[in-house]
């Protein structure tokens, strides 16, 4: 593994670690049982992510409290819809920007397309 691929992968388990406590903090404060159920999901299986990353980096780290703090707040001050777009958007992209490491560490692939999933599944809270 170059150091180039580390620092990314690092990066990637950190994202992953964050975005289990901005769900787990949106899973508190949102309207309905539904949208609960799905953030607690989504958390749990981002903690997966965050362990498949640290099966290649061998780094323990501990995540970062700044989007678990500011998407609650988000959600109150946009609401929902603006919120969840935006959150939709960024599980689309993680799972767009994990594609190419894929070739030199395979269980990646499950998380990119987890990513995808999640996407669709805030966006399925929309309707």
């Amino acid at each position: 593994m170059t150091q180039k691929q580390l620092k990314e992968l690092l990066r990637s388990q950190q994202g992953e670690l964050n975005a289990v406590l901005m769900y787990q903090k949106l899973a508190k404060i949102v309207a309905t049982d539904k949208e609960r159920e799905a953030f607690l999901l989504l958390a749990k299986e981002e903690g997966r992510h965050a362990s498949v990353f640290h099966g290649y980096t061998k780094q323990a780290l501990k995540p970062k409290k700044t989007m678990a703090v500011i998407m609650p707040f988000l959600y109150r001050i946009f609401g929902k819809n603006r919120l969840y777009k935006i959150i939709a958007k960024a599980e689309y992209e993680a799972a767009a920007g994990y594609e190419h490491l894929i070739a030199d560490f395979p269980e990646v692939e499950s998380v990119k397309n987890d990513e995808k999933r999640h996407g669709d599944i805030v966006s399925s809270l929309l309707e």
